[in-house]
Formats: C-alpha cells, sequence, structure tokens
C-alpha cells in the first residue's frame, strides 16, 4: 500500500511520556497529546529528539506508533501520515528500526545522521552518502533526512550534499533541518522545490514532492517565501493551532498580501516563545504541558528534570504567557 502523502505544513516532535515512578511509558498521555495535537492540523512525528528516542527501547518506539496509529484511525483521522524516528549508531540498526516502524504502522521514517565516530565520518562526503542510500534502499518506507548538528557529533550535511541525495534516491521525500541554517534553505529549495525538477527527479510515490522543513518556528514566514514547505518543531507540542495559523497565513500571503501583516505578527510572537522554550529543552517542554494540560512529568534518566525554580520561570516568561495567550485565544480554548 502506498503511504500517505506527506504534504507541506507544520508537524510535531510528540514527547514520550513516562510513569513517575517505574519510568513505563505513560500511554494515555501520549494518546491524549497525539490527538490534541493533530486535531489542531499538526501532524504527529514520534520518537524524534524530543521524544527521547535515544532512551527508547526497540520494542518501546513500536508500542508508540502502535498505539498513536490506533489512535488516530480510531479519531476519524486515518489519513494523517505518521513519522518515527529511526535513527541509531550503526546503518544495520537504523535499517531494522525502519523496517519495524513500518511493520507498526508508520508512514514515513526520519533518519538522523550517526555522530558517535564524527571524527571518522563528518568530512568523508561518500561514507555520509553512503549512509543514506543504503538506508533508503532497504527500508520499506521513505526516508526524511534529519540534519542536526547538536545531536550527531557536529555533523552537518551541507545543501550540496542534501540535494545530491535527493535527485539520486527517489525514497528520500525531505529534510529536517534542525541546523537552523536559513541561507541553507533557501539554497536547497533553488534547486527542489522548482517544478521542473519535481518533474526531473520523482519520488517512488509520483505524487510525493520532496520538502523542505525547517527544524524551528523563528523562520516559517520567512522560508515560505524562499520556496520552502513548513517546519517540524517542538514548539507545536504548547501552540499547535497558533503555528499552524501562522503558517496557513504564510502561504496565503503569497498570493493575498493584506494578510501579511498578520503573519509578521504571528511570527513575532511564535519566534520569541520558540526561542524562550527551546532554551528550555525537553524538560521545559514537559513542565509547560504539565502547566497546561495536566500532563507532561519528568524525562527518562539521566536527563535531568527542569528545576522547579526554573519551570516557574519558563511558565511566567513574557514570551511564553503571549505565546500562551495567543494559542489559547486561536484555538477557543
Amino acid at each position: 500500500m502506498a503511504p500517505r502523502l506527506l504534504s507541506p505544513g507544520i508537524y510535531c516532535p510528540i514527547p514520550s511520556f513516562f510513569l513517575p515512578e517505574t519510568e513505563d511509558l505513560d500511554l494515555p498521555s501520549f494518546e491524549k497529546h497525539v490527538l490534541r495535537v493533530a486535531q489542531a492540523g499538526v501532524g504527529p512525528l514520534l520518537a524524534g529528539s524530543n521524544g527521547e528516542a535515544i532512551h527508547l527501547a526497540h520494542d518501546e518506539r513500536t508500542t508508540l506508533v502502535r498505539t498513536a496509529r490506533r489512535v488516530l484511525d480510531g479519531n476519524g483521522l486515518a489519513d494523517v501520515p505518521l513519522i518515527v524516528g529511526t535513527g541509531a549508531g550503526s546503518t544495520r540498526e537504523t535499517v531494522q528500526l525502519c523496517r519495524a516502524a513500518a511493520d507498526a504502522g508508520a508512514d514515513y521514517a526520519i533518519v538522523i545522521t550517526p555522530g558517535y565516530f564524527a571524527g571518522a565520518i563528518a568530512q568523508d562526503r561518500e561514507a555520509l552518502k553512503a549512509f543514506y542510500r543504503e538506508v533508503a534502499k532497504k527500508s520499506p518506507v521513505p526516508i526524511l533526512l534529519y540534519n542536526y548538528p547538536g545531536a550527531s557529533g557536529g555533523i552537518d550535511l551541507d545543501s550540496e550534499l542534501i540535494t545530491e541525495l535527493a535527485s539520486e534516491d527517489t525514497n528520500i521525500v525531505g529534510v529536517k533541518l534542525t541546523c537552523g541554517n536559513v541561507g541553507k534553505l533557501t539554497r536547497i529549495c533553488t534547486t527542489v522545490s522548482d517544478q521542473s525538477y519535481t518533474s526531473k527527479y520523482p519520488r517512488r510515490t509520483a505524487t510525493q514532492e520532496f520538502l523542505v522543513l525547517g527544524g524551528y518556528t523563528d523562520f516559517v514566514l520567512p522560508s515560505i517565501y524562499a520556496r520552502g514547505h513548513g517546519a517540524i518543531t517542538g514548539l507545536a507540542n504548547v501552540a499547535p493551532h497558533s503555528i499552524k495559523k501562522l503558517y496557513d497565513l504564510s502561504v496565503e500571503s503569497l498570493a493575498n498580501p493584506s494578510v501579511l501583516p498578520e503573519a509578521q505578527r504571528l511570527q513575532g510572537i511564535i519566534a520569541r516563545g520558540d526561542f524562550t522554550l527551546a532554551n528550555s529543552g525537553v524538560s521545559g517542554t514537559k513542565a509547560v504541558l504539565q502547566r497546561l494540560y495536566g500532563y507532561g512529568g519528568c524525562p527518562r534518566r539521566p536527563l535531568p528534570p527542569i528545576s522547579s525554580e526554573a519551570a516557574e520561570a519558563v511558565w511566567h516568561h513574557p514570551h511564553i504567557k503571549e505565546l500562551v495567550a495567543l494559542e489559547r485565544q486561536i484555538s477557543g480554548q
């Protein structure tokens, strides 16, 4: 069966929630949150960095995929695709995780560059390309490249390498740029967002275009004008309606400049909130979710929980207060 189409838009790396005493998966909280985000029009991404994938066992990853698919299908959201993180230290394990995710119901895999031996491969372009080529060849679902130098030993895929991989393998369908490099996004989009490129280099699923997605929401509006396709952002856990509205207005403003001032206003609020929440890490995001929805909890050890003083500071930060007010206004909640 062909995968559900991955469309331009906003996607959210869902946290993995844990029970306080045992650190077992807290599936009821996970189910609530997946549904909350998806009903806001934001696509869920499971077992990513924000989902503490590095702390999950293989069977826990597949449990999350099966659970999310069941929740979506049971609530009228069967057409929503699931992206699942399948990054691992070796090519072999990455492929195994891609296959397991596909068997559990994933539509797409997002694959981070292995960084443990960064000293040996960071400057070896052929080794980097060989890794992604082999994973793409052997994965039963299409993959997205995940460029996150901070979690990859500093390895930063450049725009030429990314566009070469996009052109050479039809099972690579996008890239997430958590490097935050707007210039890189612009260069990639100059190549892959041209209609002639899509015709010349079709994906394995003919209707699927190659998506260039930012890793933050502080440049959604500029990225749309560079012909980008949206973002995968942890901030969407806290403000999914607001970020979806920003994306929609940004796209609309291309044909209707009268909505540009409102898109700029939302972009400012969201950019400030993104910076503040990102600096608080996974623990800070969970603390804000705890205040908003009554679930969130702590990360898995050894990642420490945020201190109560720091959590209070994040919650009462003017940028977070402004963002939460905006989200409540747009969502009507």
